[in-house]
């Protein structure tokens, strides 16, 4: 880009943008300033609004970040990102979440481009109410009647059904090793991610209905705290094994063997299977603890018998691109139109698309 192009971005420039550039890229002001070749202060004085970076300071930012000039302009429509929903704050830096929340807000803002060519399903979620502890389970009823769920049997596809009521999800590594799935609620269209690398079908399944219980229970002021992820935990329990359905299946003491059955019927793992079978009032707690204690010396508590296959699959926004694309909008269009990095795009879209060539009959 040339610096004439340059001076018209630093006319409407986003100050937001440049620190969300940078955190994308998991980088201080400090670490920005010195593989830009500029101070740490102006830095700084560029992301409070103070001064405005000169067009040359700009290609040296952008070059920096590896991202486009375009994608510091200030754009209409925007959403501000919500605090996200993350699991486990005292597992992760401050620097990964903000790195993954940037890589969300990429995401979100593809869609907002997709928007403008593909009709998406809209938003259709139960009413986002705080509940009391104890009123969780009615919440978690509540949300497969609004799905049409049967009241007693299993949950065919979570991601399906979280993208047919208007839920966008992906899977995506954001090199956080202990990071597990996240949302964000944005009030146009919320997004649930799930790491790319959680291959276990079942701890999967129970993570995206975790963060249905988010968008359903909580708002913004709740994330993170204890009570909201205790709400989260609870919610998904119930949500995937409704008492009416699962009662009478669960034993009261650990026969492995019927487990294993009952993991591969409601596709939840030993471990959320044993925990409810406790919540029940079917299985005492040393009856549990003693169970959880065999998983623990079998080894079962990283990697279960009875493996129920692939994770379920996004394909919400795979589906619409490919619409865009038979329109004659590609993917570097929809990134165009907001400057975001396409390199990036496609590496947060990868582990959602089927990389083997397709055939049409």
């Amino acid at each position: 880009m040339s610096l004439e192009e340059a001076g018209r971005t630093v006319v409407a420039l986003d100050r937001a943008r440049l620190q969300t550039g940078r955190e994308l890229r998991g980088k201080s002001q400090t670490a920005l300033a010195k593989d830009a070749g500029i101070t740490a202060a102006a830095i700084s004085q560029f992301e409070n609004g103070h001064s405005r970076p000169s067009p040359g300071t700009l290609l040296k930012i952008s070059s920096a970040l590896d991202l486009p000039v375009g994608y510091f302009v200030r754009r209409p429509g925007g959403h501000e990102a919500p605090t996200a929903y993350f699991r486990s704050l005292r597992s992760t830096s401050a620097t990964e979440r903000r790195r993954a929340a940037a890589l969300v807000g990429l995401l979100h803002e593809l869609v907002h481009s997709v928007e403008q060519h593909v009709a998406l399903p809209a938003v259709d979620l139960p009413e986002n109410t705080l509940v009391a502890d104890d009123a969780v389970e009615n919440a978690a009823a509540d949300a497969r009647e609004h799905f049409g769920l049967d009241a007693d049997s299993p949950v065919p596809d979570v991601l399906r059904i979280l993208e047919r009521h208007g839920v966008v999800t992906a899977r995506f590594r954001v090199d956080a090793e202990k990071m597990d799935a996240f949302s964000v609620a944005y009030p146009d269209r919320p997004i649930v991610v799930l790491g790319a690398d959680k291959g276990h079908r079942d701890r999967s399944r129970f993570d995206a209905a975790h963060e249905l219980g988010h968008l359903v229970l909580h708002g913004p002021d709740h994330a993170g705290t204890k009570e909201a992820e205790a709400q989260a935990h609870k919610f998904a329990a119930v949500f995937l094994m409704p008492a009416a359905g699962i009662r009478d299946e669960l034993p009261s003491r650990p026969d492995w063997e019927r487990l294993i059955a009952l993991k591969r019927k409601w596709e939840v793992s030993l471990a959320a299977l044993l925990m409810r079978a406790r919540t029940l009032g079917l299985m005492d707690q040393q009856t549990y603890t003693q169970a959880m204690k065999t998983m623990s010396a079998r080894h079962w508590r990283k990697d279960e018998p009875g493996p129920l296959g692939e994770p379920e699959k996004p394909i919400l926004l795979a589906k619409a691109l490919d619409v865009a694309q038979a329109h004659g909008v590609s993917l570097e269009d929809l990134a165009a139109e907001r400057g975001l990095p396409v390199h990036e795009l496609r590496s947060i879209l990868l582990p959602s698309l089927d990389p083997r060539p397709r055939v049409d009959i």
